[in-house]
């Protein structure tokens, strides 16, 4: 099969992965998660985040992913001053992917403010920028930087209404739309951002955007879990994409999206692993279908297993900048693996997205370089040591 793509990645995030997962208020929330996100984010230097990026890499790959779009918004170091080169964090991910071997889209994130009236948090001056011309030279930037480097694109970002001003982010969108980038940005995850974009414009989020000229064939929604009927039609009449990151979402709370009305109004859709809270790229493209069908209370609710695999492939690669006519890559899984037995040409692909885990994985080859064989990442041992050193130094 064609190596599939993850939209949307916070690589550092893996280091949450079984370490946030017991109770510690009354009522956790994605608000409480985001605390403990925090705290981790604060602890993070250059060589932690190359070392949870290589991990988090490795593990799609051995999962059957060969594109990521990392969604970059730890930029500064852990004064909040900037780093002498201003995108080395934005370097370390691309050194991660680049040494792992899967392609990268560095999605450069926009984050100016610590929410609508609201101070800018200890962590998030890791995250924060002065202003949008700030984010737009780093843009330019790492553009010319990795210009020639087939396995590496740029993309932009405003991480989401609440963190990024109306002015900041038509900036950003115009300037995606002149450089014919993809802008990417979290929509309507929570409900208290709609209760806040309401507060701060008298507008939610997708009604902002679509007033504005933002939505495009080129914008790609994260999440976009709570919307209306009318905000779902903005979408498709613009072409949108909207990422789902269904482990994530499961895992947070968020609740769920309404794929098959996405669909039918001619959305876009793609997947993305988020915070890498699982390690299944199969279940995060069949999550699609399935949570729709829990949804819905229907069999058969949105999308089929020739739709969903073009979801994990072209779709994923477009919304992060890759041509998937001339992006190569091969997965081959191993036709003995207990989930695959009794494939056949006719039912093969219902089989790999309905029923395959990354424990049928044998090889991938990404640009005639095999980095996964027999199951494992070619550099996994080496890998799985530094991680695990690295994950030793954190107590959340």
């Amino acid at each position: 099969m064609p190596g599939m793509a993850t939209a949307h990645s916070h690589a550092f995030q893996r280091l949450l992965r079984g370490l946030t997962q017991r109770r510690q208020s009354a009522a956790g929330s994605f608000w409480s998660w985001r605390g403990l996100m925090y705290r981790l984010a604060e602890q993070l230097g250059p060589e932690d985040l190359y070392h949870a990026g290589r991990m988090a890499y490795a593990e799609l790959a051995m999962s059957g992913v060969t594109a990521v779009g990392e969604f970059h918004y730890l930029h500064h170091d852990k004064n909040g001053s900037p780093y002498a080169s201003r995108t080395e964090l934005a370097d370390t991910m691309i050194r991660a992917a680049r040494d792992v071997g899967v392609r990268i889209s560095l999605i450069r994130t926009a984050y100016l403010r610590g929410g609508y009236r609201q101070p800018v948090e200890a962590a998030q001056r890791r995250f924060v920028d002065p202003n949008v011309e700030v984010v737009l030279r780093d843009l330019e930037d790492l553009r010319t930087r990795y210009a020639r480097d087939r396995s590496v694109t740029i993309a932009a970002a405003a991480h989401s209404v609440r963190a990024v001003p109306l002015k900041a982010i038509e900036l950003l969108a115009a300037y995606a739309r002149q450089q014919d980038l993809p802008f990417h940005m979290h929509l309507c995850e929570q409900r208290r951002e709609l209760v806040e974009a309401e507060a701060e414009y008298g507008r939610t989020p997708v009604q902002l955007l679509a007033e504005n000229g933002i939505l495009s064939r080129r914008f790609v929604g994260i999440h976009a879990t709570h919307l209306s009927p009318n905000e779902i039609a903005s979408l498709g009449e613009a072409e949108a994409a909207v990422c789902l990151c269904r482990t994530t979402e499961r895992d947070l709370g968020d609740g769920f999206p309404e794929t098959g009305p996405l669909l039918a109004a001619g959305v876009r859709l793609c997947v993305g692993v988020d915070s890498h809270a699982a390690p299944d790229a199969f279940e995060e493209i069949r999550a699609v279908e399935l949570d729709e069908r829990t949804r819905t209370e229907s069999r058969h609710a949105a999308a089929d297993a020739p739709v969903l695999l073009d979801m994990a492939t072209v779709q994923g690669l477009i919304a992060i900048g890759f041509d998937p006519e001339t992006t190569e890559s091969q997965v081959f899984l191993d036709a003995r693996d207990p989930g695959l037995i009794g494939a056949t040409p006719k039912n093969a692909a219902d089989m790999i997205l309905f029923g395959a885990t990354p424990r049928a994985v044998d090889r991938v080859i990404v640009d005639g370089r095999v980095i996964v064989d027999g199951g494992r990442h070619v550099q996994f041992e080496e890998i799985a040591a530094h991680y695990k050193n690295l994950i030793a130094k954190f107590d959340l």
